[in-house]
């Protein structure tokens, strides 16, 4: 539906309306961004990233040093120096030589321990981030997905990069420093050349580093969806189906043609970038050459000594590659903070729903839940999932909601879990909006079996102590809870019992042929272990069972539905399901059809009414009826 009609709000608020925007890439301006990604690296190891300043800087001013040592020496042999002075100038020449070669050895070390540790920090700050997101919403925006991905690779290395892309910075320009005084003494004419020749490297290289990060984040969702198709392709739940339906070789070609597409973007910026560096290696080596001839020239006139002229190219030389160096750090650091910008609008996005200043008291479920005039849907593109839905669940009352696929069931459920919230209307708890509570304390006050439910590669109890970490420890209560799920008999008999890990995904090469190491439970299996979490969170004031049988067969269905009947107890339920004999002893039932109900009542009102319940009812029971007729005539012939 493309604009509110009459029965529909007027004007409905956005999910999210109100919130904090996630700021686009790039808005944070470049001080911001290295303020932010060295008080990250201050913070992850103080001592190491002090270690690391002060020998970077040091070795920045090491060539000067070296280069003016050489020079002296060279005028003190021509010159007829004394061997003390030689000596001294020797010492401090082998002196340099051997900081030259162990600083950088030992500046590598502790560059690598500062990624380590602010890699650590950085990926605790972003999943704490995302650990905040109480909805669902940006789980199911590509575009912010793309951007966590994004996140997850830049947050571990781009805070260390982007500063240690600053620090390589200050040491090139304490080097070029050095050089350039040491040059401008010899000829202020050619500093300035050797200066002017080396800004379109510096510029060249900004430029380069914007357009990389552009192009990584453009190709995003064409890389984000060649790792759905590589997933397919090397994952057990697909490889039926690809192989049944011969479908490998199209998924594989989609997922190769998504990877020449990104290769091909990358191949254009890396083939500009070479045609950029080969000029500008040109103009570098004009430069110097033409500089070279001119000292030669010079010393030759009489106006520079032999030391002058050594101390001309390596000023000359040291210039250039330190201003390269300069270019390639301040390139490399600009880069890793355009992508640093992609974590920090993560971890600084804020609430994705909204957060009462003062949350309202949530006191246990006493009258009931109530749905009042709710209209919802995904975003302003998406039609209307739910259609001014009003109902209401008395405390300790079973709602049973029925209807076809895609009459907005689940997505009810997402509401009263707040996951989302509504676009108009409102879902009241004992009258109190939801919207007014906390969400963390509405959800220690709800279980639920999803339809989608999760299985984890951890050990059997740790599947079913998911549920509630409280009894993480406490194993009689997990095998309590097996026990309701009639899972716990095969649980206790696996090699490791209840520490026997559910997957075969984590294994020694060693071991990789030992049962033992790991097992892979049936459909029907998995989905007992997660009602055994389900059944964990007892005590809970609603109890949300959203298709919790669809995976079993008719002899497990009817035992999980009289034990979920036994532990329901006084408890407010709701039941989905499309096994319409599974509701029919709800104290209401609810049939959504387009988002609205059109019905509601107990199951023997709903068939006398002869209405759309009653018609799939019957036609469900038909199915049953014709399944025993037909046996019956097999038996009888």
């Amino acid at each position: 539906m493309s604009g509110p009609s009459p029965q529909e709000p007027g004007t409905p608020a956005a999910p999210g309306a109100g919130l904090p925007r996630e700021r686009p890439a790039g808005r944070l301006p470049q001080v911001g961004r290295i303020v932010a990604a060295g008080a990250l690296v201050a913070k992850a190891a103080p001592g190491t990233f002090g270690a690391y300043l002060a020998l970077t800087l040091g070795t920045g001013a090491l060539p000067v040093a070296t280069a003016w040592l050489t020079k002296l020496m060279l005028d003190g042999l021509s010159g007829g120096a004394s061997l003390g002075r030689l000596v001294g100038l020797g010492t401090g020449l082998a002196a340099a030589s051997v900081a030259l070669g162990v600083l950088p050895q030992a500046g590598q070390y502790l560059r690598a321990e500062l990624g380590r540790r602010v890699g650590l920090l950085a990926e605790d700050r972003l999943f704490t981030a995302v650990e905040g997101f109480a909805g669902l919403g940006r789980f199911e925006n590509p575009r912010f997905l793309d951007r966590l991905r994004l996140a997850q690779s830049a947050g571990g290395g781009t805070p260390g990069q982007a500063v240690d892309g600053a620090i390589g910075t200050a040491r090139a320009a304490l080097t070029i420093g050095g050089f350039l005084g040491s040059l401008f003494l010899l000829s202020p004419l050619m500093t300035v050349l050797v200066t002017a020749a080396s800004v379109p490297t510096l510029l060249s290289e900004i430029a380069m580093a914007r357009r990389k990060a552009r192009t990584l984040w453009d190709i995003g969702p064409i890389e984000r969806r060649e790792m759905f198709y590589s997933e397919l392709l090397s994952s057990v739940e697909a490889a039926k189906e690809i192989r049944l339906f011969g479908i490998g070789a199209f998924l594989r070609y989609r997922m190769l043609d998504d990877r020449r597409t990104a290769n091909a973007a990358k191949r254009a910026v890396d083939r500009r970038e070479a045609w950029v560096q080969a000029g500008l290696g040109l103009l570098a080596g004009l430069v110097s050459g033409g500089g070279l001839l001119w000292a030669v020239t010079a010393a030759h006139a009489g106006t520079l000594s032999a030391g002058d002229v050594v101390m001309f190219v390596a000023a000359v030389a040291g210039v250039q590659g330190a201003l390269a160096t300069l270019a390639a750090e301040v390139a490399r650091s600009h880069q890793a903070l355009l992508m640093f910008e992609h974590y920090l609008a993560v971890t600084e996005a804020g609430p994705d729903l909204a957060v009462p200043r003062q949350p309202a008291h949530l006191s246990p479920l006493h009258r009931g839940i109530e749905l009042r005039d709710v209209w919802f849907r995904y975003s302003e593109e998406h039609p209307w999932v739910l259609r001014g839905v009003s109902l209401r669940v008395p405390h300790g009352g079973v709602l049973a909601l029925v209807g076809l696929n895609g009459a907005g069931k689940s997505t009810l459920v997402k509401l009263l879990c707040r996951f989302y919230d509504p676009d108009h209307g409102a879902v009241l708890w004992d009258g109190v909006d939801l919207r007014a509570v906390d969400v963390t304390e509405l959800r220690r006050r709800i279980g639920a079996v999803f339809q989608d439910y999760m299985h984890y590669d951890m050990t059997a109890a740790e599947n079913i102590a998911l549920g509630d970490l409280t009894a993480l420890d406490d194993r009689p209560r997990i095998q309590a809870a097996a026990r309701r799920a009639g899972i716990h008999d095969k649980l206790a008999g696996l090699p490791h019992g209840y520490d026997t890990l559910l997957s075969r995904r984590f294994f020694m090469e060693s071991d990789k042929d030992d049962p033992e190491t790991g097992v892979v439970l049936s459909g029907g299996q998995r989905q007992r272990l997660a009602l055994a979490r389900a059944f964990l969170r007892d005590r809970r004031d609603l109890m949300i069972l959203d298709e919790p049988s669809a995976g079993l067969d008719a002899e497990a269905e009817h035992e999980i539905h009289t034990a979920l009947r036994a532990h329901r107890g006084e408890r407010t339920s709701l039941l989905i399901s499309h096994r319409l004999g599974a509701v029919r002893d709800a104290d209401l039932i609810a049939v959504l059809d387009e988002g609205r109900i059109v019905e509601q009542g107990p199951h023997t009102t709903l068939i006398d009414a002869g209405g759309q319940y009653a018609r799939l009812f019957a036609l469900q029971a038909a199915g049953y009826r014709a399944d025993a007729d037909g046996a019956s005539a097999g038996e009888r012939a």
